[in-house]
């Protein structure tokens, strides 16, 4: 029990060393290219899922009309 609330709270010098972690990692320059791609990601997957759901209206309006 004690593991999982310490491991729950994320405090500001894990999220330095998360940081740290990651410029060591990647380097400075790698960081803007690699959130650049999860932004489009995300963009991509709401697009997605938003287009689902407008068919899905798109389809329940029909089926009431007839």
């Amino acid at each position: 029990m004690n593991l999982f609330v310490i491991a729950g709270m994320v405090g500001p010098w894990q999220v330095v060393i998360i940081v740290f972690a990651l410029v060591l990692l990647f380097g400075g320059k790698k960081i803007p290219e690699l959130m650049k791609g999860l932004g489009q990601g995300m963009k991509e997957f709401k697009k997605a899922t938003g287009t689902e759901d407008k068919e899905k209206d798109t389809d329940e309006k029909d089926s009431k009309e007839k």
